[in-house]
């Protein structure tokens, strides 16, 4: 192929990016057990692909005007661009509702952090905020910012196609903490649990997960450094 293909070939703010991205994930998750690791594995192939197509090589929209014949006259690095026929439009449409998707993730993905955390220190079960309406809100927010980045904002073959397996795999690590969950505090949790649903709030409960997400709560204390 010979045409060009519109923001491609910056491999090192790719690698910047990959780099910060990862950090930032293995900084607030740090996994300990294999299914943990498990789960980061997935999450860090989901990274390295997204970013490598976004600022490296578009190997999706070349696979597909290849095989699927997409005009290859007009085509863009965003793959909803060049689907959509918008050009630079439908790349910034793209952009700012994937954006706005990852902020949301990012601020559910905190909020239940802090909301955890309180919940650790008085020994307690985390019930409240958040964990009223998501009984993992961090998990939540993972899979809102990675949908948000990973396929609204830059879908590719590998971006979609992981993010349901990080749905999947993180959904087996929850069952798995929920059966600690349940040796620590018997039937407390399990009238939690039959209350609240696992990840997804729901209808019409969306709005309150990210209104609560905003909250700002003063701590006395400052979040554990890990």
């Amino acid at each position: 192929m010979k045409e060009n293909i519109a923001h491609s070939g910056a491999w090192g703010i790719a690698a910047i990016m990959i780099v910060v991205a990862s950090w930032l994930f293995y900084r607030y998750f740090a996994p300990k057990t294999w299914r943990e690791w498990a789960g980061a594995g997935v999450v860090q192939a989901f990274i390295i692909a997204l970013y490598a197509e976004m600022y490296g090589f578009p190997l999706t929209i070349y696979l597909l005007a290849r095989f699927s014949g997409l005009d290859r006259y007009n085509l863009n690095a965003n793959l909803w661009s060049s689907l959509i026929g918008l050009g630079e439009t439908g790349m910034l449409i793209s952009m700012l509702l994937g954006y706005a998707l990852l902020f949301v993730g990012i601020g559910i993905f905190i909020q239940g952090w802090r909301e955890l955390y309180r919940a650790h220190r008085q020994s307690r079960l985390a019930t409240t905020g958040l964990y009223g309406l998501v009984r993992h809100p961090q998990y939540t927010g993972l899979f809102v910012g990675l949908f948000g980045e990973g396929v609204v904002h830059w879908p590719t073959l590998f971006s979609v196609g992981l993010f349901p397996v990080i749905v999947l795999v993180y959904g087996l690590l929850a069952r798995s903490e929920e059966k600690r969950m349940v040796e620590r505090f018997g039937d407390e949790y399990r009238a939690y649990r039959r209350r609240v649903p696992m990840f997804f709030p729901r209808p019409g409960q969306w709005r309150q997960l990210v209104e609560r997400s905003n909250a700002r709560e003063e701590d006395k204390d400052d979040p554990p450094q890990r």
